[in-house]
């Protein structure tokens, strides 16, 4: 399976707020994932100034698989995850309707679409 991801411009943070809490204005962007538990509202945003007291982990570099990508497929975060956790890469995966996003440290960016082609994945920027 040769895959084509597009490397995204900017930083994304990964923030963890309380269950209950709402939706704040600052994670509003042209990137924002949320996910809702019993336990957690967790918030992918871009890396901006975020109110003290979030706990944040970041900043991520981000890869998008183009797509959209069919329901019925099978493996695709896998093979993407097992290739990266080959180069000792941890990865934060958010998958959508159409795709999958693979967050990487963003220091590890360069690392990530070497391993990424080495595995005959194409990556762009």
């Amino acid at each position: 399976m040769n895959l084509h991801l597009d490397i995204l411009p900017g930083d994304l943070m990964v923030c963890r707020l309380a269950p209950d809490a709402p939706i704040p204005d600052w994670a509003a962007g042209t990137f924002t994932a949320l996910t809702r538990t019993p336990d957690e509202l967790s918030i992918v945003c871009a890396a901006a100034p975020l109110p003290d007291g979030v706990p944040v982990e970041g900043p991520f570099t981000a890869l998008k698989v183009r797509g959209p990508l069919d329901f019925s497929m099978t493996g695709i975060v896998a093979e993407l995850a097992r290739t990266l956790a080959d180069a000792a890469i941890p990865v934060f995966v958010i998958s959508t309707f159409d795709t999958d996003y693979i967050l990487v440290p963003r220091d590890r960016a360069d690392a990530t679409a070497d391993a990424l082609r080495a595995a005959g994945h194409a990556v762009t920027r």
